[in-house]
């Protein structure tokens, strides 16, 4: 045999070495048959070698990577007070604001007098109250009198019976009077009237002005509570339908945060203008820094509908590692965590965007385990 074959022979011999190394399975147990720095060279980051039993003993629950994840549409969307959360407050009647007792953006409670206005409405009112009074301490008076005259036998029994329901008129009357004063907020000097709030909340705004005259029913103030708030979605007419009552949503603020949503009802025709719907989103507790008027993403998840293209996981499988999303992957001797990107979150599901595949295994349950565990390798190597 020359010299020229025994070299092409002895290339080809480690060219098929060398595939070998390349492919041969990184989580195998005989890649760390050559001693722990050989290992540490070859083996991939994030790669935890377990056996069956230590996967057990640890309780880590094992899934197979299926296709199916919610559908997701997604619509712009408006912060607005909802109807029971927001008030007008207007003028009770016509006349001159003598006082004003908020501005923007101050907190009211309900019923706290925000403005007075000074007019002839408070005068008539007042004036009522004191003519019902003068007429119930009259009539009490002669009842008082028919009454002693009935008992000293001087008078009939139909006389003091007389006296009597003309006293129960005049209460009524001076009770009546009594509450519209009481209504309308009437000074003590009988020349102005109250404005109060009929909820508690924020100045949202303020037209009123000092010294300005008022007609009836002119606003003078607008209050919203923030801590009752709505989402209205407008869905094209190709969508509506695909929306209904109960429907789980997440919404993206401008700081991109996810806040998740319900929704709470869908209206059932179209606006004649815009040819949309609007779906009202309820959210389950006040969140902080939103504001009636602000934009935000609505991603509605219509029930019962599955996108067979994507992936979707339990939400414990995903693991934060140094800022990376990551799944552990089961492997022949362990797991091997993998970069993942993630879509939008439902139910305790998470929509995997790239990095798996259908019908891999992952750690669906107590991953963090597995994050854990690949910690103390990392500090440990790093020492």
């Amino acid at each position: 045999m020359t010299r020229s074959k025994l070299a092409i022979i002895a290339a080809i011999v480690f060219a098929i070495g060398a595939l070998t190394l390349i492919f041969r399975p990184h989580a195998e147990p005989d890649d760390h048959a050559h001693g722990h720095e050989e290992a540490e060279g070859e083996a991939p980051e994030g790669t935890l070698i377990l056996s069956d039993e230590q996967i057990r003993h640890a309780g880590i629950e094992i899934a197979a990577v299926r296709s199916g994840a919610a559908v997701e549409l997604v619509f712009p969307a408006t912060v607005a007070a909802s109807p029971a959360a927001s008030a007008r407050i207007d003028a009770r009647a016509s006349g001159v604001v003598r006082s004003v007792g908020k501005t923007l953006g101050e907190y009211v409670s309900r019923g706290e007098t925000v403005a007075r206005i000074e007019s002839a409405d408070a005068s008539a009112l007042a004036s009522q109250a004191s003519a019902a009074r003068a007429r119930m301490t009259e009539l009490s008076a002669i009842y008082d009198r028919e009454r002693r005259l009935f008992e000293e036998n001087v008078t009939a029994r139909q006389d003091l019976e007389a006296a009597q329901a003309n006293l129960s008129v005049a209460r009524s009357d001076l009770n009546r009077a009594q509450a519209a004063l009481a209504a309308a907020g009437v000074s003590g000097d009988g020349r102005s009237l109250a404005v109060t709030s009929p909820l508690s909340g924020r100045i949202a705004a303020a037209p009123i002005m000092l010294g300005a005259f008022v007609a009836a029913g002119e606003e003078l103030y607008s209050v919203i509570d923030p801590r009752a708030l709505q989402i209205e979605v407008a869905l094209p007419s190709a969508e509506a339908s695909r929306v209904q009552p109960g429907d789980e949503a997440t919404l993206i603020t401008g700081d991109d945060r996810e806040i998740g949503a319900r929704v709470k009802s869908v209206t059932p025709s179209l606006d004649p203008e815009s040819r949309s719907a609007t779906a009202v989103l309820s959210l389950p507790r006040g969140v902080p820094g939103l504001q009636p008027g602000a934009f935000l993403q609505a991603r509605i998840r219509p029930s019962g509908e599955v996108d067979r293209t994507r992936i979707a996981i339990p939400e414990d499988a995903v693991q934060v590692i140094e800022g990376r999303d990551v799944v552990f992957v089961r492997t022949k001797s362990g797991f091997q965590a993998r970069d993942v990107a993630i879509g939008s979150r439902s139910a305790g599901m998470v929509t995997i965007l790239s990095g798996l595949k259908e019908g891999w295994r992952i750690a669906a349950g107590n991953a963090f385990l597995l994050k854990a565990e690949l910690g103390k390798e990392g500090a440990t190597h790093g020492h």
